[in-house]
């Protein structure tokens, strides 16, 4: 009997979008000529799914992020969200950067609120906020300052920032690499957690294989730029999973091997 990746429960899978990225190459627009960063890219996440995207530095997997957060458009291609197309950001998709970008002058609380005082909505956003940072443990730090937090917290903040506009695609662009290996191990469990409370479909870019292998439903390996899939991996162990398994380590011996460094496993 084959097992099948677990996914987050029925009424938080309802809350997720579906995704759809169809023929997408995208190319930067340089002084000396195009410099292709994406081509023909061709993905779809269901909703509520958790993937990851696997490449080498530089290959193009920020780039895709970017353009599924609507921030530019695509050279060619369609991205779709729910079977529409993405034509610029909206609160709907999320995108969480490695720095946390916390604005210094303003608490916690204060940061987190961001995103409804935008909309107008300051005044019926302060429950959605407490909401938010109670989701990633946060309560009782919602008068401290950035300065005074540590760089797993203050990636706590950005997450909440995030959450408080109930996003249905959440997008993770390395957002623990810049902790140390300590606090990076124990936010993996935390964002799995965090994921299957929420049933947000949840993208991630990592260049660490087995956090990619820990947490996703699913690993896309891009090739090297211009990106091209160049393979993918179901991960097909339920959670909690345990980093001595045997499958993933079977898995990564996969990946690594897509990857091109197979040889020094």
């Amino acid at each position: 009997m084959v097992a099948v990746a677990e996914r987050p429960a029925p009424d938080a899978v309802a809350r997720g979008a579906s995704v759809e990225v169809r023929a997408v190459s995208h190319a930067f627009q340089l002084a000396d000529g195009p410099l292709p960063v994406l081509d023909d890219i061709n993905l779809t996440l269901v909703p509520g799914e958790f993937v990851a995207l696997l490449g080498p530095s530089g290959c193009g997997k920020s780039t895709l992020l970017r353009l599924l957060a609507g921030l530019e458009p695509a050279s060619s291609g369609k991205l779709l969200l729910d079977g529409t197309s993405i034509v610029g950001p909206h609160p709907s998709r999320l995108l969480v950067f490695q720095d946390p970008t916390l604005f210094p002058w303003r608490t916690v609380r204060a940061n987190v609120a961001l995103g409804p005082e935008a909309q107008g909505r300051a005044r019926d956003g302060k429950v959605r906020v407490e909401q938010a940072l109670e989701r990633v443990g946060l309560a009782g730090f919602e008068d401290v300052f950035p300065h005074q937090l540590s760089g797993g917290m203050a990636q706590r903040v950005a997450l909440a920032r995030a959450l408080v506009n109930d996003p249905r695609l959440l997008m993770l662009d390395e957002p623990l690499g810049r902790l140390d290996s300590l606090t990076r191990i124990a936010m993996q469990s935390e964002l799995v957690d965090l994921w299957r409370r929420t049933g947000a479909t949840t993208l991630m870019v990592t260049h660490d294989v087995e956090e990619a292998l820990f947490m996703a439903n699913r690993v896309l390996v891009l090739s090297r730029r211009p990106a091209r899939i160049a393979g993918e991996l179901i991960v097909d162990e339920p959670y909690p999973r345990h980093r001595g398994n045997a499958r993933l380590a079977e898995l990564r011996h996969e990946a690594l091997r897509l990857l091109g460094l197979d040889a020094t496993w």
